[in-house]
């Protein structure tokens, strides 16, 4: 046999080719080599969209494109599904809580409390509802299990009552006290005061993130943007309306629009919580004052106190599209939405009593007297995970 001998040149050159045909096998028109022992290549993950980053200690959120997600029909936490459901009516002129059985339109107890009572707020853990006692400088706790009410918490100035989203501090609208209180959320106990520049905080509702929330001061027809973590005022701006007078406040399910009711300019300011820039005014009727959201996220129920209507926003269509108008009249005012979405509950504030709306028809399902003065009532148990404070903001 006859040994061929290639130049040195020409052996490494062959060898390099031998190489690179290797390294092709599995090139980039079938994708990367499989690992030894594999069936195949790896599947891509699905692309998920990401909820935005919230503030420490928060729940995730559930949609990033609905910060109700968690706010289903009868959707109940373990920890509320054994409440009887009631509905609680803070009668600010006659200093007490009026209970009703949402089944039979009628009360069922009067629970006496505090001097001038404004709202009745579910805590962060929604274990216990605040009675806030404005002008007896006190919070009455009730036991939404049994209806009893415990002993008076002493707190300064409390017009309304909000919670962050981690649960971490109460906050106090201390209204006349110009100040933002951010308080223990089980003892009540001073952490930090925040004073104000502006006149009478009242309402306010958070970021989908957590990380900010918009208030309304309505003596003095401006606005506030406070970071949560830090517990500073960051924005403040004064609304775009000779006499204007904001009240409840709420953000829009995709997070991205906060509503400001003006009962002053009769209609809801519109402004995007990001840029905090100068809102737009959407009129919807005389003396608007609450804004509560549907089960399905898809509307919003204003109360127009003034003249006795409710306007109804869609989301969707970024417009209102009815109004609902109370037989007699009346002065509908703050409430929330039953756990099964099908009716909205509103105190009279002018009217001693309250009001049951069929949140489909509009109708009227009952008008229920009550004390002197009812104001934020709660509707209680509501779903959701947690709360935010107020007449019950769930997420």
């Amino acid at each position: 046999m006859t040994t061929i001998r290639l130049p040195r040149k020409a052996t490494v050159l062959i060898a390099g080719l031998v190489l690179a045909a290797l390294a092709g096998c599995g090139s980039a028109d079938k994708g990367p080599a499989e690992a030894m022992g594999t069936k195949g290549p790896a599947k891509p993950a699905k692309a998920v969209p990401a909820a935005p980053p919230g503030l420490a200690g928060m729940p995730p959120v559930l949609d990033p494109d609905d910060v109700y997600a968690a706010d289903r029909p009868n959707k109940l936490s373990p920890v509320v599904k054994d409440f009887p459901s009631r509905v609680y009516v803070p009668n600010t002129n006659s200093n007490t809580v009026s209970v009703i059985d949402p089944a039979t339109y009628q009360v069922i107890d009067t629970i006496p409390v505090g001097v001038q009572p404004q709202h009745v707020v579910p805590s962060w853990d929604m274990k216990t509802l605040w009675v806030n006692n404005n002008r007896g400088h006190t919070l009455t706790p009730i036991n939404p299990a049994t209806g009893e009410a415990g002993k008076p918490v002493e707190v300064h100035d409390p017009y309304n009552l909000y919670f962050t989203p981690n649960g971490k501090y109460a906050v106090v609208m201390a209204s006349m006290d110009k100040e933002l209180v951010f308080r223990d959320p089980h003892t009540m106990d001073r952490v930090k005061t925040v004073p104000v520049s502006c006149y009478g905080v009242n309402h306010a509702d958070f970021s989908a993130d957590g990380r900010y929330f918009i208030v309304s001061c309505e003596f003095s027809g401006e606005l506030l943007k406070v970071d949560t973590e830090k517990m500073e005022v960051i924005g403040q701006q004064k609304l775009p309306f000779e006499g204007a007078m904001p009240q409840d406040v709420k953000i829009s399910p995709d997070g991205k629009t906060f509503y400001v009711a003006d009962m002053m300019a009769h209609g809801m300011w519109v402004l995007s919580g990001e840029k905090f820039d100068t809102p737009k005014l959407l009129p919807t009727g005389k003396g608007c004052h609450g804004l509560y959201v549907s089960r399905d996220s898809k509307e919003m129920y204003v109360s127009n106190r003034g003249e006795g209507t409710i306007s109804v926003f869609n989301f969707p269509q970024n417009k209102l599209t009815k109004k609902w108008e109370l037989p007699d009249g009346g002065s509908p005012d703050m409430g929330g939405v039953s756990a099964d979405g099908q009716v909205l509950w509103l105190s009279g504030r002018y009217n001693s009593e309250v009001y049951a709306i069929d949140t489909v028809t509009g109708k009227q399902l009952a008008r229920i007297p009550v004390g002197g003065g009812p104001h934020g009532l709660a509707v209680y148990p509501q779903p959701g995970r947690y709360s935010l404070g107020h007449t019950g903001i769930f997420r």
